[in-house]
């Protein structure tokens, strides 16, 4: 048991995500069919833990290469979401878990990048659950990520993920649900992406988030979208790659927020720029993808040094 009182279960290996996502429709569909209110106090008390993971260095190439970034030893930190994500799904997909997989959105996701990272070094990946919140379309949970070195915490990840539909026991949907955010007023853009259709197979492939909506344009109007949408942490790391290594330093902390998503093929206008108005603190970059055509926002967010 760790010491926030959660019980430490240890798996042998980075579980594979095909297996995850089958175990996760059967779930999902038992869940959806018997859909209604969940408690705060539903969450499993049980962190997912895989010892000794060494990262390969023609997979973080592949990623690198996608996604921009520069092809050298470190890891980038959106890579190092890649390598947690399987054992965050599995956390998703235990029995128990109160939501479904199938059909979650992911909102937001805020990772502390504490130090650099190498290939080469020897990697622990922990992950649990946690803050179940109303939402005005449903409720929210957190899944909490940290990869350690010799038992430093050196990357920590929060992603907070969406299921429609669901209800928090005991919330009163008006007074607890978030905020609607300020009007999105696109700024001067920095750059345009050209994003093409096959996007989403391309990021599955190094990612192994094979989800179909990011892949197949049938899966994609299934749950609503009219053609297949883009990965939303493909679009992040993208901007973060355009702050690049040398003006985010080696510890720092990365935060977006995703609104409406990108239809591939598509054309996106981004703006990634140092921050005209840093707030208390040192100053950092923003982060901003939206439509050029619409000027509704796909991402907002930021990169910021972090200080001890």
């Amino acid at each position: 048991m760790n010491p926030d009182g959660r019980d430490v279960v240890e798996l042998a290996a980075v579980p594979a995500l095909g297996p995850l996502y089958a175990r996760g429709a059967a779930r999902s569909a038992r869940s959806m069919a018997g859909r209604g209110t969940v408690r705060g106090t539903d969450l499993p008390a049980v962190q997912l833990m895989v010892r000794g993971v060494d990262p390969d260095a023609d997979h973080l190439t592949a990623y690198q290469q996608l996604v921009a970034e520069t092809v050298a030893d470190a890891l980038p930190a959106g890579f190092l979401h890649v390598l947690a994500f399987p054992v965050a799904t599995a956390v998703m997909t235990r029995p128990g878990f109160p939501l479904p997989l199938l059909g979650m959105v992911h909102l937001a996701n805020r990772v502390q990048q504490r130090r650099q990272v190498l290939l080469g070094e020897t990697l622990d990946i922990r992950v649990h659950a946690a803050a179940l919140r109303a939402h005005r379309k449903g409720a929210t949970v957190d899944l909490v990520a940290e990869v350690s070195i010799g038992g430093t915490v050196v990357w920590h990840s929060e992603s907070t993920y969406l299921a429609k539909g669901a209800r928090l026991a005991g919330s009163d949907d008006a007074a607890d649900a978030p905020r609607e955010r300020s009007p999105f007023e696109p700024p001067t853009p920095t750059a345009a992406w050209r994003l093409g259709a096959d996007v989403g197979r391309r990021y599955a492939a190094v990612s192994g988030d094979r989800n179909p909506i990011h892949t197949s344009t049938l899966a994609a109007k299934a749950f609503g979208f009219p053609r297949r949408i883009a990965h939303g942490m493909y679009t992040a790391a993208r901007a973060l790659a355009d702050v690049g290594p040398a003006a985010r330093g080696e510890a720092f902390v990365w935060e977006v927020e995703f609104a409406r998503p990108v239809l591939l093929p598509s054309t996106v206008a981004v703006r990634v720029a140092p921050d005209a108005e840093a707030p208390a603190g040192p100053a950092g970059h923003g982060l901003a993808l939206w439509s050029p055509h619409t000027g509704a926002a796909h991402l907002t967010g930021s990169v910021r040094p972090l200080v001890s």
